[in-house]
Order: C-alpha cells, then structure tokens, then sequence
C-alpha cells in the first residue's frame, strides 16, 4: 500500500538552515557553539530551528555540563526514505497507465 509523505516532516526540512544542520549532525553529534561556528547562525536563531527538529522528532539532545548535544534521530530520515523511493517505485510502475480524459 502506497503511503503518503509527511509534509510536516518535509517542512521542517524545507528550510535551508535545518536542512544544513541535519546533513552536519548526520555526521558527528554536535553541540549548540559548533553547530553555531558551521553555519554561521545567530545562537538565538540557532537554538529556535533546532527546537523545531526536537520538536518534530529529528533530533534528540543529550546534556553534557553546560552544553547540550545534539544528534540526528536516523529512523526519521530512514522512514522519510523509504516513503520517497515507495512513491518513485509505484511511478515506474504507473509510468505506462494513462487515465483516459472524458
């Protein structure tokens, strides 16, 4: 059964600051100040997109002292792929049916 994308999810990756900060903690977990060196962001405009990924379940944070880390939740992202290539399996399967128009 064809399942439909999450369009919440695809939001909060939509936006280019979240989306640089997923492929950096696809990487390494990382806390707020190297989040803030690597994209250059203000740290209150930082820690507001990064309350929207928590939020949405594509990051998790663990404390460390006065510090939070910060690490991408890969089954979100695993989950949002398998959608994606469901949806380009049932186009190859769909790419010769042509619905007639009336």
């Amino acid at each position: 059964m064809l399942m439909s994308v999450d369009t919440d999810l695809l939001r909060v990756l939509a936006d280019p600051l979240r989306l640089r900060i997923v492929t950096l903690l696809a990487r390494e977990t990382l806390c707020t100040t190297h989040l803030i060196e690597e994209t250059g962001a203000r740290q209150t405009n930082l820690s507001n997109h990064l309350r929207v990924l928590r939020e949405a379940g594509v990051v998790e944070t663990e404390p460390c002292g006065r510090y939070t880390y910060y690490r991408l939740c890969p089954d979100v992202i695993a989950s949002l792929a398998d959608r994606f290539a469901e949806l380009a399996e049932a186009a190859r399967g769909a790419a010769a049916t042509k619905r007639a128009c009336l």
